[in-house]
């Protein structure tokens, strides 16, 4: 049986965030992720050398690493971090109030006992920062600039600095000498990265890659007409042209600059978003790009559904999946792999709520079950690609447990062999060709996340009506007429093409929300208005308006009375039209909407004993909780408490309460529990210890093995606190 080569393939990126007409940069991700990310990734490779996989690094990435590096570059947040306590004033102390808490509150900021501590003062969602600053003093606030930064350095840099644990174990009450150590520290992390990559690049452990230089996505920039290959109803910007030459900076700038920082030309490219097309092939091909990758989804539609996944999950055609292919346009051909989305998503949504060990084992056993479903003489290419950078904050440790795990089996496991992928493709050429490349995208295999939406489509309008304007313009500096000098002009193409990048209009529409949405939309309208101003020239007024409309909506509704509610499993509305209401959209935005997809909806509120909740599935709950070994409600308050429905919904089911060790159970809750077309619990609080006005903060999670398959709310916990006597009046009174 031949063996099974893993293509791990990591992709690194983040959009550019400075206003470089301005000098200001208000975005501190490039930095935390550095510190945190992108050196921890490349520093669990060098304690594997056996190991091999993919990294892709964005140029936009690059060149904001080599301004912190080689030319001092600085961000809103570390300015406002470097500044002593004692000399900040009410504005710098109402930013940290509003920015500085911008992490993984389980993962991130739960594990420092002061940053939680300074977490639970600050009263998110309940207080303004300027309501809060009063519980705030100097030394709360230099501890906040201090453990910010450091609860954004990556685990293993501990293990390497006896400084940073010193600092850790100290925990609060920092000096500023205290802080300037971590801040240096951040600097000399960050000068290590591009090294430590070449060095991983030089040795043969990791192929580098590139994307089109400011991450566009490429196909709408050569022609916002392939958006209706997938879409067909799709409505379009007012102007539906595209931007060929564009698209051809882009990429040509990204294999030179790559050239330049590694010393060596990249073979492969991964296009921004997996987005692709046909008509792109003889761009990336002329620029010696040797081979792309995108998601399973593209292949499915690009072979009429032959490689597709049934109801259960299950890969149609196995064998056509795990296996390269080529694709030609023009006289022009690439190679083309399509990544697992179910196992890149394991990695990125899912395996964040188990023990790393386990999450590795199930890894490898999903693996061994793919080697097991293909052609046992025929090749096996798994490619899994994700973000390198942005799930490690929902893991335990950073995810250094899993990774450690992970890469020690891929490594050690007979028969599995981790691949860089333009070796493999050298080794093993494609034998199939695609007849056309379907257009699309790793999400949902479409370009809807970009474009279609009324905010994306008028992102795409005042982008065209500058590009008008800058092309106007350089015609008449071309033919010799009136026109800023030249410089200028390279400007402002240069910020153009920052505009086009895809990160932008990521946020416009109502498919991803975030606290920060405003402040995207103001970067984009900036570049926009930056062509006019470097050209002399007034911008439209439109580009003073927000295009963002949509809000950001609340992650969860709070109950607004008592319920009476009959524990039987059935859908009763008025029941539960007092409760609280979680609806399972998914935190981090669409592409993590199919990663653990049974639950849908949770209700949940109080009577006068206890904690009252249901559970909405994607299907008869008693029919969708056969596929788990359980159903658990998990406590952080009172921490340590747990409520397991063993087996549920079958007939030997059976309910259990876990509590912490030291607590002495007076007596045990009498838990109710009801599963038929929705599955409804109610949990006395009395023997929980949770007195009146107490805290409650719980998730629902289904559990399979010793894996959570899914989980509500997707991230974090549900708040409340048990009602007072006067609940309901003050709930009518509001």
């Amino acid at each position: 049986m031949a063996d099974i080569a893993l293509a791990l393939f990591w992709h690194q990126h983040q959009p550019y965030y400075p206003d470089d007409v301005s000098g200001d940069n208000p975005m501190p991700w490039v930095r935390l992720h550095g510190v945190k990310d992108y050196y921890g990734m490349a520093l669990h490779l060098l304690e594997y050398p056996e190991m091999r996989c993919t990294i892709n690094l964005v140029p936009s990435l690059l060149v904001q690493l080599l301004a912190y590096t080689e030319r001092g570059a600085s961000d809103r947040p570390l300015q406002v971090s470097r500044r002593p306590a004692a000399d900040l004033s009410e504005a710098d102390a109402l930013y940290l109030l509003d920015n500085f808490f911008m992490a993984n509150h389980e993962r991130m900021i739960r594990p420092w006992p002061r940053y939680y501590e300074l977490l639970q003062r600050r009263g998110l969602g309940k207080n303004s920062a300027q309501e809060a600053l009063r519980r705030y003093r100097e030394a709360d606030l230099r501890d906040l600039q201090v453990l910010f930064n450091l609860a954004w350095i990556h685990p293993l840099a501990f293990e390497r600095d006896a400084e940073l644990r010193s600092l850790r174990a100290k925990g609060r009450y920092f000096t500023e000498d205290d802080k300037r150590y971590v801040l240096d520290k951040h600097l000399e992390i960050l000068r290590h990265i591009i090294p430590l990559h070449k060095r991983l690049a030089d040795s043969g452990q990791v192929e580098l890659t590139t994307t089109p230089f400011y991450h566009p996505i490429l196909p709408l920039l050569w022609d916002k007409k392939l958006a209706r290959e997938a879409l067909p109803d799709v409505k379009l910007p007012r102007a539906t042209t595209g931007y060929p030459e564009d698209a051809e900076v882009h990429v040509r700038r990204a294999v030179e600059f790559h050239k330049n920082v590694f010393g060596s030309a990249p073979c492969g490219l991964w296009p921004a978003e997996g987005s692709v097309a046909q008509a792109i092939i003889p761009l990336l091909a002329r620029h010696g790009i040797r081979w792309i990758a995108t998601d399973e989804g593209v292949l499915s539609h690009s072979t009429q559904g032959f490689v597709s996944r049934d109801e259960h999950g299950h890969v149609r055609n196995p064998s056509h999946l795990y296996r390269p292919y080529r694709v030609r346009e023009g006289g022009h051909e690439l190679n083309i792999v399509f990544r697992d989305h179910a196992l890149s998503d394991l990695i990125g949504f899912q395996y964040q709520w188990s023990q790393g060990n386990e999450a590795a084992d199930d890894f490898l056993k999903h693996l061994h079950n793919i080697r097991r479903a293909v052609e046992p003489r025929q090749p096996v290419l798994v490619t899994v690609i994700l973000d390198g950078e942005n799930c490690w904050e929902h893991y335990p440790d950073g995810g250094v447990p899993f990774l450690r795990a992970l890469y020690q089996r891929c490594t050690r496991t007979a028969k599995l062999r981790p691949v860089r992928l333009g070796e493999y493709l050298e080794q093993h050429p494609p034998r199939d060709t695609l007849p056309h490349l379907f257009a699309g995208s790793w999400i949902n295999h479409n370009f809807a996340i970009w474009i279609g939406h009324e905010e994306d489509n008028a992102a795409w309008d005042a982008l065209h009506h500058a590009r008008e304007h800058l092309v106007s313009r350089t015609a008449k500096a071309t033919a010799g007429g009136r026109s800023p000098a030249i410089v200028n002009i390279q400007r402002a193409w240069e910020e153009l093409y920052i505009a086009e990048g895809s990160d932008w209009f990521w946020w416009y529409g109502d498919d991803h929300l975030c606290a920060q949405d405003a402040l995207f939309d103001a970067l984009f309208r900036k570049h926009l208005q930056n062509v006019y101003h470097l050209l002399g020239d007034e911008p439209p007024a439109d580009l003073a308006r927000p295009i963002k409309r949509f809000h950001r909506r609340p992650r969860y509704t709070t109950p607004r009375g008592l319920l009476e509610v009959a524990i039987d499993g059935r859908e009763t509305f008025f029941e539960w039209v007092q409760a609280g209401r979680y609806t399972c959209h998914n935190e981090r935005g669409t592409m993590a909407a199919g990663a653990g997809c049974t639950l849908r909806e949770l209700y949940f509120g109080f009577n006068r004993e206890a904690l009252l909740v249901r559970v909405d599935c994607d299907r008869p709950a008693r029919q969708a909780l056969l596929d788990y070994d359980a159903l658990r409600i998990s406590f952080a308050e009172p921490a340590g408490w747990a409520v397991v429905v063993w087996q549920p919904g079958r007939p030997e089911q059976r309910v259990e309460v876990n509590q912490p060790v030291k607590t002495a159970l007076e007596a045990r809750p009498a838990i109710a529990v009801g599963i038929d077309r929705i599955a409804e619990l109610s949990i006395p609080l009395g023997p929980m210890g949770v007195r009146e006005g107490d805290p409650l903060e719980f998730c629902i999670e289904l559990v399979e093995g010793q894996h959570k398959r899914d989980r509500a709310p997707r991230e974090g916990t549900i708040h409340l606190s048990r009602p007072t006597a006067d609940f309901e009046r003050i709930m009518w009174d509001v």
